[in-house]
């Protein structure tokens, strides 16, 4: 079973791109979008063969996730049942016969940290939401998580030491989530790559010279361990500031 997850900065935008080609020639079985940037009826897919669903911000281009899935889930929900963090159409939960997938987009901590008290909270709640669910079933979590969580993730750890995405605190919940039976696949398949990164800022031709950041990831339970295959970053896919990644389950 392949899996990909891609913020895509924008739906709308992407869309007049190549992004239905990239959906063809992928061919997904389950792909998960961060970022689409759309209410309801803005955007109208044709994707023969899939099941969408949708989470939108209250806030008009803003935030939101969807899901396009092969494979008909048994239960989708919404958010993380709680009110003030799932008004901006972060999360969707797809409960599978043996495992849940979670599509997130973790809130950004924004310029001057002005924000990094709500993404503590949020840190702590989505965890106890992931645990309280992987009770049941084992979960596969992917999505943009807004955080480089070693210094190997990120061209320029130094100077970004106190940045939204690389702070102490921020990389500190990481590891928690890790440390509380959870998996980060890339780094399973590859503990020692550099210049492996899933963000490139816009300015200075970073992408160009490759000085980014890796803050997309699949994270599965512990209990996945022995059906993970791979797992990639697709870098070559453009049209957004991040590129897709990949993860093969059996």
């Amino acid at each position: 079973m392949k899996l990909v997850s891609w913020n895509v900065n924008g739906l709308r935008a992407i869309l007049s791109k190549d992004f239905m080609e990239y959906f063809r020639n992928i061919d997904a079985d389950i792909l998960c979008l961060q970022e689409t940037k759309c209410q309801a009826g803005q955007v109208e897919l044709e994707l023969e063969g899939y099941y969408q669903y949708w989470n939108y911000a209250e806030k008009k281009g803003y935030s939101g996730t969807a899901v396009f899935t092969k494979i008909k889930p048994i239960e989708v929900n919404y958010g993380i049942g709680i009110d003030h963090h799932d008004r901006e159409g972060r999360v969707i939960t797809l409960e599978y016969d043996d495992f849940y997938l979670v599509n997130c987009y973790t809130p950004n901590s924004q310029s001057e940290l002005a924000r990094l008290d709500y993404r503590m909270q949020w840190e702590d709640d989505f965890r106890s939401y992931l645990k309280t669910i992987e009770i049941h079933k084992p979960v596969i979590l992917c999505g943009d998580l807004n955080v480089a969580h070693k210094e190997i993730d990120l061209k320029n750890p130094k100077t970004n030491r106190k940045n939204a995405g690389f702070t102490d605190e921020e990389r500190a919940k990481m590891t928690q989530l890790l440390d509380s039976g959870f998996i980060d696949t890339f780094r399973y398949f590859y503990p020692d790559k550099e210049g492996a990164y899933t963000w490139w800022s816009y300015l200075r031709k970073a992408r160009e010279r490759n000085a980014g950041w890796r803050i997309d990831y699949f994270i599965v339970s512990e209990a996945l361990k022995d059906r993970l295959e791979s797992a990639a970053i697709l870098s070559d896919v453009m049209g957004s500031d991040h590129c897709p990644v990949e993860l093969v389950i059996k």
